[in-house]
């Protein structure tokens, strides 16, 4: 029956030698205590016995009579009443866990509760616990804390909020929130109308308060605490340090009172030496407390303790006390009934502090010596005896690790924090002691007997808190995206949150607390690790990964560890490089922990905001659909059971470049360079090809491919954009590809001396690139300058050729060798640069065609012209099908003699892209060209790509067919589709005629040069320039002096990029640099630059993002790309590594109702989540909207700033420029210490903030003037928010 479970499940809590068969019904069904045993068990300490809480049906009752070998003693328990409630109604004065702490107790008591709220707890689930609850006023000026001791200012009226009833009291909206939690006289007039007869306070707040203790008295309420004579005594810290001298109880040496002035605490420095602590008279947490170890800051340490006391506890007193060094910090939970009659509950061990507050708290103290662990035990109960104390309170010393001596220090007279622990080994409910002793209950009545009470085990606690342990434990506010919690066998939740909190910067940290216990410590500790792993937390930073390092690290393991542990390993704090050593490989890696928040996070901002407007994707093709098109168009490949190259690559590696060169030239067949990858999509779809599409087919690339030259896959713009637009790391991209392909060569495209951006760099960093490049996967280097400036170039190819790769020295081609009419750009030229650069070591020689004017008649002039001059030499040529004529061009190219050429398959070949790789293969099928490639062997590519290409629809530029007038502008094929997107977004498709005529004229206006990036873009922008300002060319050049030309253009003409062909246009040139005092830079202009500090950077970064969150990759990205690189991580702590996400998620927003399942792991890894958009909330006050989520059936909250939106009085600058002091937290402005026109110095204090009870004083963040202050006192903050400008 349930009877018999109820009655089996509380036999457990006793000891196996006490349990006898119970018969019910003739049936042994469970067994319980005997009497005798009940009197020896330890389990007595608990009254009444659990048993005797066990209601009894008729049927029950009747079974027991009828069976004759059912012991009497059965009959007498099961008839044993609970004693009667101690009140009738009691009221929590305190917040969030304690107060729902307190009316569990009371609801187990069967007593009825109230609770109250400030304005800002509204939400608090510890109003919904009890059965009324009711907000508390307080004063504009007043702290938040005392809004719980004040006399009502307005009415009471009915709210229904959770609780049966709930009253709100008006108050002023300026006030401070904590307040109102220490206003006397509104909480007993709370009290007297809602008819409580006791009052519980909790801890902290006004729990030692004695003015409130006789406010109860005073008012006929019982406080469920010390009495007042006790709280005069302890609450105290120097009045208690008074009584345990006079108990003979050891204590450290201190002042004798309060101390009311920086210079008593002076004169205490003088005579005693340092280092010393400052701490708060009344109450404890680590509030109120400083450590001095310098003179200089005696004064600002006292005043700074003496105002976060007063605004704590509202009581500004402090004392002073020689300070321990690296003492262990253990407490004594004692009870007593005022008779003095005192009991012990054993000891604690806190000693895992950081501020002064404990963090992990552990029972007993099994790792001290029992003759310690004796000694004070008796300290506590002495002290306590003797002053007759009441209720419940804890003894805490200091033991000096050095000769293992106790130190007194304080008695906090209320319940702790950590009472749990203690809880747990004795099986002692002390909040329900508490309140049975307040109603005149002996120890003894409340079955509290020392002999019977026994620590069984071991309980530790970790205190979970919003906090950065990065930020020097900052708090973090915001949305609890999901709140689920941890259980199972040796577990307790103590907390408040739930699914959709708001965590707010006006209380403290504490979100919830975890006690786990087992039978020793190993099993206790190794729980609770699980726990910790177990828990979801998510919204807002956590210390929990914090929390794992502590319980991990060594010195913690072995159960000995000091109050300055986490001082003594700093490394704790650095949770983002965190790695533990757990089976799962999803929680033993912080940086792996919470990515599906993240995500959930990106498909939020998406659902709200859409794209930003920089990536370029069309809104109007996006697509409503979320099917996975491409998951399953290719085949599997079968994998070779040997790790071994094959392919071309495998000539390569074991060649070298010289050989695999050699063979290339011996070769009969054309070979092929597959531009898929890179130049491809960057020429149709602005470059935003994400890794995910092209991993996915990289087998079967591999396979079909595999008698390739190369695959151009990386370099050029790729490294740029993946970042920049798709926030994903572009050496991912290629070490994952190249683990996938390990077959066919790879080919990058390099800038000369631009590497892989679009200025000059030092050397070092060019060469560095290179070598990592090539150690990541990058086979061969195509090298070349977008003016064709040999200067620029050599670089370039001396770095690749270091690095150990194979170096194709590329001409930018431009004009028409086929027309002796073009100028400049004749066959003579071009062979001239060739010799140049096969001089320089070149492995081979390529033909950068970027805008498709190769026309066959050129192709074969040129090539044959080159075959001529070096016969042994690899010639490689590559150009864009804008006119049409690409794939006859490749051919006539491969007639006259070259090596490979350039295509892409089919699907994404044409327009602005390279010739159709299929008809290539086609048109030489059957001759000594032949490519070795079948039609059928790229087939399923073909159509994987025709599918593919449909994803990305918003990044089309809409061409539909050729463009023949290429061969009069010159345009790229990617600027080309480019511009055209441009032009359509901006509604200006019908200067698009105009825009190119413009690009024609700006080429002859900067002197006829090669055009691709970076010089492409200087060209662009000036015909963008020039349409925009309906400029003719005689126009530039009569108005250069005071036209503002694009910043392209003049450091173009500064020679910023390198000399083109024949030199600077001038008087062009001159005009410009002159009308803007310029000088002309001489020679290659990276020439002079320093070397890049490659060890100083990676220090800056790895403090920043932490030490496992910064290769060396990174730190080559940031060199490249400074701005992006940080922008990029910035996105990737929010939303996360994005590129683990199916582009039909990445590119499409979510709609309300929208159901997908997302695997962020790839694969069949068993863990997929079914995710839903249920909906986009309202916008709130601050223009936010809460998205909602379901993943797998549980409700998570997402909370996005609506970018479509404004807000009233607008949105804070952010600190982000050298000078700038932000806020390091949410918070509260509560002093300024500059004004404008201040001189200060870099680290000297210039703000305070409080957050979450504690004070922080903000330093300068330079050396120099104030010259703007952008908050004022009581100003509300988030991280980050811009404070003041320091020039």
């Amino acid at each position: 029956s349930a009877s018999a479970a109820v009655l089996a499940a509380a036999a457990c809590i006793c000891n196996s030698d006490a349990f006898q068969p119970v018969r019910v019904g003739g049936k042994i069904s469970a067994t319980i205590p005997t009497t005798s045993s009940i009197a020896k068990s330890s389990s007595a300490a608990l009254s009444p016995s659990p048993l005797s809480m066990v209601a009894t049906s008729p049927s029950d009752a009747a079974a027991s009579e009828t069976s004759s070998s059912t012991p009497k003693v059965v009959s007498n328990l099961m008839a044993t009443q609970a004693p009667p409630p101690p009140f009738k109604k009691v009221m929590a004065a305190n917040r969030a866990e304690i107060a729902v702490r307190i009316v569990r107790a009371c609801i187990e008591l069967n007593m009825a509760t109230v609770a109250i709220y400030g304005h800002e707890d509204r939400y608090s689930q510890h109003r919904w616990a009890p059965d009324q609850s009711f907000q508390i006023d307080k004063d504009p000026d007043a702290t938040p804390i005392s809004a719980y001791l004040d006399i009502p200012r307005g009415p009471l009226f009915a709210a229904s909020v959770g609780a049966d009833q709930s009253f709100q009291i008006e108050k002023d909206p300026d006030a401070t929130p904590i307040s109102a939690y220490l206003d006397i006289p509104q909480i007993i007039s709370i009290a007297k109308k809602a008819g409580v007869d006791a009052i519980h306070p909790g801890y902290g707040f006004l729990s030692e308060s004695p003015e409130f203790a006789q406010a109860c008295a005073d008012n006929d309420i019982t406080f469920v605490g010390p009495t007042v004579d006790n709280l005069n005594t302890f609450s105290d810290k120097t009045s208690a340090r008074a009584a345990a001298i006079a108990a003979g109880v050891p204590v450290v040496p201190g002042s004798d009172g309060a101390l009311g002035s920086a210079a008593e605490v002076q004169a205490f420095v003088d005579e005693y030496g340092l280092p010393v602590i400052i701490k708060a008279a009344m109450g404890g947490g680590g509030k109120g407390m400083r450590v001095i170890r310098n003179m200089e800051d005696v004064t600002p340490f006292f005043e700074s303790a003496s105002s976060e006391a007063l605004a704590s506890f509202g009581d500004g007193s402090v004392f002073v006390e020689k300070f321990i060094e690296r003492p262990r910090h253990i407490e004594v939970q004692i009870i007593g009934d005022g008779t003095g009659d005192v009991v012990h509950l054993y000891e604690r061990d806190c000693s895992v502090q950081r501020r002064h507050q404990k963090v992990i708290e552990m029972a007993p103290g099994w790792s001290l010596p029992d003759e310690l662990r004796a000694d004070l035990h008796n300290y506590a109960t002495e002290l306590t005896s003797r002053a007759k104390y009441k209720n419940a309170g804890t003894v805490e010393f200091l033991v000096d690790t050095a000769d293992m001596k106790a130190y007194f220090i304080e008695v906090n007279p209320r319940i702790q924090v950590e009472h749990t622990v203690t809880e747990e080994v004795t099986g002692v409910d002390i909040v329900k002691a508490q309140l049975r002793i307040a109603a005149g209950a002996t120890l003894e009545e409340a079955g509290l007997v020392q002999d019977n009470i026994s620590a069984r085990g071991v309980a530790i606690q970790c205190r979970v808190t919003t906090e950065n342990p990065e930020k020097d434990f900052a708090p973090d506010t915001g949305t609890l995206s999901v709140y689920r919690h941890s259980a199972g066998c040796g577990i307790r939740m103590d907390g408040i949150g739930y699914s959709g909190l708001t965590i707010t910067p006006y209380y403290d940290s504490m979100l919830v607390k975890y006690t786990a216990r087992g039978s020793d410590f190993p099993e206790t500790l190794a729980r609770m690790k699980r726990v910790l792993q177990e828990c979801r937390i998510r919204g807002v930073m956590t210390n929990i990964p914090f929390l794992l390092n502590v319980l991990t690290h060594p010195e913690f393991e072995t159960g000995i560890v000091t109050t300055s542990f986490i001082d003594d390993h700093p490394e704790l704090k650095k949770i983002s490089s965190s790695r533990w050593n757990f089976a799962s490989s999803r929680q033993s890696d912080q940086r792996k922990v919470g990515r599906l928040e993240r995500s959930l996070r990106y498909f939020a901002n998406l659902a709200v905001n859409g794209h930003p407007p920089e990536l370029g994707a069309d809104p109007t093709k996006l697509s409503t659909s979320h099917a996975d098109t491409t998951k399953s168009l290719l085949p599997d490949v079968e994998k070779s059971a040997s790790d071994a190259v094959g392919g071309m690559r495998k000539i390569l590696l074991e060649e070298g470049p010289e050989g695999y060169a050699k063979f290339v030239r011996n070769n009969k067949q054309l070979m092929i360079t597959d531009t898929t990858w890179r130049d491809a999509h960057q020429s149709l779809l602005a470059t935003r090809m994400r890794t995910s599409d092209i991993v996915r087919c990289a087998p079967f690339t591999n396979a079909a491919l595999s008698q390739a030259f190369s695959l151009e896959m990386w370099g050029g713009a790729t490294f740029d954009v993946a970042m920049r637009f798709l926030n994903e790391c572009p050496w991912e991209r290629l070490e994952k590809l190249r683990e996938q392909v390990p077959d066919i060569p790879f080919q990058m495209l390099l800038r000369g001396a631009n590497a892989v951006g679009y200025t000059n760099y030092p050397d070092n960093v060019v060469y560095e690139f290179c070598k990592q490049a090539h150690k990541s996967g990058i086979d061969i280097f195509r090298v070349f300058d977008s003016l064709n400036y040999v200067e620029n170039m050599e670089l370039g190819i001396k770095a690749a050729a270091a690095s150990g790769g194979f170096v194709e020295a590329a001409m930018s081609y431009t004009g028409d060798v086929s027309d002796p009419s073009r100028g400049k750009y004749n066959l003579e030229y071009y062979l001239d640069l060739a010799k140049q650069l096969v001089d320089l070591g070149a492995h081979s020689l390529a033909i950068k065609d970027m805008a498709g004017l190769l026309t066959p008649r050129a192709a074969q002039m040129l090539v044959g012209a080159l075959r001529e001059q070096h016969p042994d030499t690899v010639i490689h040529v590559h150009t864009h099908d804008t006119a049409g004529a690409g794939v006859a061009s490749m051919l006539a190219a491969a007639e006259a003699g070259a090596d490979v050429v350039d295509a892409a398959f089919d699907a994404m070949s044409g327009l602005t892209s390279q010739p159709s790789l299929g008809a290539l293969i086609a048109n030489v099928r059957g001759t000594e060209k032949d490519t070795g490639m079948s039609l059928s062997d790229i087939g399923p590519l073909n159509t994987y790509w025709e599918n593919v290409r449909q994803l990305y629809a918003p990044f089309e530029s809409g061409q539909l067919s050729g463009s023949s007038d290429v061969y009069v502008h010159e345009i790229p094929g990617g600027q080309y589709t480019n511009l055209l997107y441009q032009s359509r977004q901006l509604g200006l498709t019908e200067k698009w005629p105009q825009i190119k005529k413009k690009y024609a004229e700006a080429n002859i206006i900067l002197g006829d040069i090669p055009k691709v990036t970076p010089s492409s873009k200087v060209v662009g922008d000036l015909a963008q320039f020039m349409v925009a300002q309906n400029l003719e060319m005689k126009d530039v050049a009569e108005q250069a002096d005071t036209l503002a030309f694009p910043e392209s253009v003049v450091q173009y003409l500064r020679g910023e990029i390198g000399v083109p062909p024949g030199g600077f246009p001038e008087p062009l040139r001159s005009t410009v640099l002159k009308s803007r005092g310029l000088e002309p830079i001489e020679g290659r202009p990276g020439a002079a630059l320093e070397e890049y500090k490659f060890e100083e950077a990676e220090a800056l970064l790895k403090s920043k993002y932490g030490e496992a969150s910064i290769s060396d990759k990174d730190v080559l990205s940031h060199a490249l790309y400074p701005n992006v690189f940080i922008d990029w991580k910035n996105f990737e702590a929010v939303n996360g590594d994005v590129g683990n996400l199916p582009t039909h998620l990445f590119l499409n927003p979510l709609k309300e109702g929208d159901e997908v399942t997302l695997n962020l792991e790839g694969g069949d890894s068993g863990r997929d989540y079914v995710v839903k958009l249920v909906s986009k909330g309202q916008v709130s006050e601050d223009g936010t909207r809460v998205v909602s989520f379901a993943v797998n059936g549980e409700r998570w909250f997402m909370p996005v700033t609506d970018q479509s939106q404004e807000v009233a009085g607008g949105r804070r600058e952010k600190a982000t420029n050298p000078g700038d002091v932000g806020s390091p937290m949410p918070g509260v402005v509560v002093g300024l210490k500059v004004d404008v026109g201040d001189e200060v110095k870099e680290g000297e204090p210039v703000a305070t903030l409080s957050a979450m009870k504690m004070e922080t004083n903000i330093p300068a963040t330079a050396s120099g003037k104030v010259s703007h202050v952008l908050v004022n006192v009581g100003d509300k903050l988030e991280g980050d928010d811009l404070i003041m400008k320091i020039d």
